[in-house]
């Protein structure tokens, strides 16, 4: 099982002893995943992914980013919530209206951040300008002094850096490379799409989430201790509101069983959950969101 997972994902270790103790990850990882599938009763699946060799620890210090806290200085381009006074359509699926890039991967980089901002900005201008262009991670990542790189970021920040700098390159011109910090400053200044401001949801509001949700994909910070072998269904917890992670609502919906659900883009590539994406149940009792999704949400505006 282990040699068909490692051929399967192309993964090499450095000696015999790395690979006996990867053994022993993945064969802890997969008696959790049994263990989880056979007691059944869950609103969603999980299984064995590229992610199957990290323990769990690894895995949230490789692909999250650590607690981010907000900081009180302001940063420009901050204008009032918008969706305030309106009646939300009872569903939206945003990549069935052809606004949504292919799922992207952020790699081994805490750089959810910036995919997350650069997933709602790509959106929003195929929505205000009827053009869907990918754009640059790498520029976030490596000219937005706001932020902090592959050490963690904010989806606001990151809208307000675009909004200081007069725009974003496209992904083509300036294209991912994590472990490459310094900022080219032709790049920098070659503005694909441009934005004059952004929007930050009220806190602990599902409501008006949804009611942003409804016109726009709106970037999130979540919790995504438990994300690691989702592989399907509503994601309904356990998850606490240890934001350390970010990732785009591109929709929500209901299942057949009358569960709400977000549609939430993510950055792991198309072979983790969903075809990259996981739903996660809406409406739920604590004010907080699921896994505190409603607590720092913001969009960018055009």
């Amino acid at each position: 099982m282990f040699e068909q997972w490692i051929a399967q994902h192309g993964r090499a270790y450095e000696d015999k002893a790395e690979k006996l103790y990867r053994l022993g990850v993945f064969t802890r990882n997969m008696e959790h995943v049994n263990a989880f599938l056979q007691a059944g009763g869950h609103s969603y699946t999980i299984g064995l992914n590229r992610f199957a060799d990290l323990t769990k620890e690894e895995f949230l210090a490789t692909y999250t980013t650590g607690r981010m806290r907000p900081s009180d200085a302001s940063y420009p381009g901050l204008q009032p919530f918008r969706y305030v006074n309106m009646t939300a359509p009872s569903s939206i699926d945003w990549r069935n209206k052809g606004v949504v890039t292919p799922v992207k991967d952020q790699e081994t980089c805490g750089s959810c951040w910036a995919f997350s901002a650069v997933a709602s900005m790509e959106s929003i201008n195929m929505i205000a300008k009827g053009s869907l262009i990918p754009l640059s991670e790498q520029q976030l990542l490596a000219c937005d002094d706001n932020d902090d790189g592959c050490g963690g970021g904010l989806h606001y920040r990151a809208f307000s850096y675009v909004v200081s700098n007069g725009g974003i390159t496209t992904e083509a011109n300036y294209p991912y490379q994590p472990n490459e910090s310094t900022c080219n400053s032709t790049k920098q200044s070659d503005h694909a799409v441009s934005i004059t401001g952004y929007g930050i949801v009220p806190t602990n509001d599902e409501k008006l989430l949804m009611n942003a949700v409804a016109n726009q994909p709106v970037s999130v910070s979540i919790d995504a201790g438990e994300f690691q072998f989702y592989a399907g269904g509503i994601f309904d917890g356990p998850c606490d509101t240890y934001l350390n992670h970010e990732v785009t609502l591109v929709g929500y919906g209901t299942d057949e069983n009358g569960t709400a659900y977000w549609i939430a883009k993510n950055s792991w590539g198309t072979s983790w959950g969903d075809h990259g994406y996981i739903l996660l149940k809406k409406d739920v009792a604590q004010k907080e969101g699921l896994c505190g999704l409603a607590i720092r949400a913001s969009y960018p505006i055009i």
